[in-house]
């Protein structure tokens, strides 16, 4: 049944792929050239909307559903619900700003009533985690706005990786194949399916995304797919650990690093976190020398190996999690001083290396 449902997606998205792309010049929701892209014609946009349109063919034809939904105590609508609804406001914010260039504040709105339907309707919040060592955080009135900020932080961080063909597309599907496999490992039959759906549906649009592309997903598809992942992952971690938490922030590795560090990177240029610039990862990897469908793989390589990293976390041992997590910071640490995703200056590691070696 879960591969009928991936083939109809994949073959759905295949197919209103182009018909999107006609709506898009129709509508005049089109990404043109500037010093911050790379690109250099005119680019359709709204290509989430074939994203989002065949997810939904699949979805509505399998219906498939959390068996534990309408077991949530503060849930006012099930969960299921509740996240088709802040999908679809999700949508509707990304096609406003594809046609129209809406302000960040404007987008900020949508998201926040998207997650705040998700939270406060369908009931999905971490309000307690339990502590390694022994212990329960019991996170109190902080427990919805925390798992709010949850949704809204990853929502922008694979829309802030938007920024080559195929880059958001490519590195979402990495993320939902992990998700969907972690899912599989956990008997989470309604995560996996909808991962999967997610995946499959990614991955047709990809068919004209990936370089040279011939639409772009635009921030319909960025903010759709950044809402998915961040639902779906607070969904398949329902074991509130620090464990089950840790887990889909390595998953997103690649978004919530590049996001942490242009935070990091405009704070010591004395800039303000968001304004954009052109020093993300992508940027800087063509910056070294990198072709566009080089940077592209490369990129596609490290988000898979934060997802191999995700899988051997969740059956690590403690001291072996913590193993895993210290090397990983390291290799990140020393990735990130190469390439300059900080700033061109920021080399703490190196240095210190330098410094020992003398």
């Amino acid at each position: 049944m879960l591969y009928l449902m991936m083939a109809l997606a994949f073959i759905a998205s295949i197919v209103l792929t182009p018909i999107v792309k006609r709506i898009a010049f129709r509508v005049g929701a089109v990404d043109k050239p500037n010093y911050r892209k790379v690109h250099a014609r005119i680019m359709p946009r709204l290509g989430g909307l074939a994203i989002f349109g065949s997810f939904l063919i699949a979805y509505f034809i399998f219906k498939p559903q959390d068996p534990i939904s309408n077991a949530i105590e503060a849930s006012f609508i099930p969960i299921e619900t509740a996240i088709i609804i802040g999908a679809l406001l999700i949508i509707i914010t990304g096609v406003l700003d594809d046609m129209y260039e809406i302000s960040a504040k404007a987008k900020l709105v949508g998201q926040l009533v998207a997650a705040g339907i998700v939270v406060i309707g369908g009931g999905l919040e971490i309000s307690f985690i339990n502590l390694p060592f022994g212990g329960v955080l019991d996170f109190g009135y902080f427990s919805i706005p925390l798992t709010v900020l949850w949704i809204v932080g990853i929502t922008n961080a694979i829309n802030l990786i938007d920024g080559l063909d195929g880059l958001a597309a490519g590195v979402s599907t990495v993320a939902l194949l992990t998700l969907a496999a972690m899912a599989f490992i956990m008997g989470d039959v309604y995560v996996m399916s909808m991962a999967a759906l997610l995946a499959a549906s990614t991955s047709g649009f990809l068919v004209y995304n990936f370089h040279p592309a011939k639409i772009f997903m635009g921030d319909t598809g960025a903010l759709f797919l950044g809402f998915m992942i961040s639902v779906l992952a607070l969904m398949g971690f329902k074991n509130v650990t620090v464990v089950a938490l840790i887990i889909p922030i390595i998953m997103l590795g690649v978004p919530i690093s590049d996001t942490f560090f242009a935070i990091v990177r405009r704070v010591r240029e004395k800039k303000s976190i968001s304004e954009a610039d052109k020093s993300h990862l992508h940027h800087c990897l063509l910056n070294i020398g990198f072709s566009h469908s080089q940077t592209v793989l490369i990129i596609y390589g490290i988000a898979a190996l934060f997802g191999l990293a995700a899988l051997l976390f969740s059956q690590a041992t403690l001291w072996g999690g913590i193993l895993l997590i210290s090397i990983m910071l390291l290799a990140i640490e020393l990735f990130v001083e190469v390439v300059g995703l900080a700033g061109k200056n920021y080399r703490p590691l190196l240095n210190l290396v330098r410094l020992i070696g003398k």
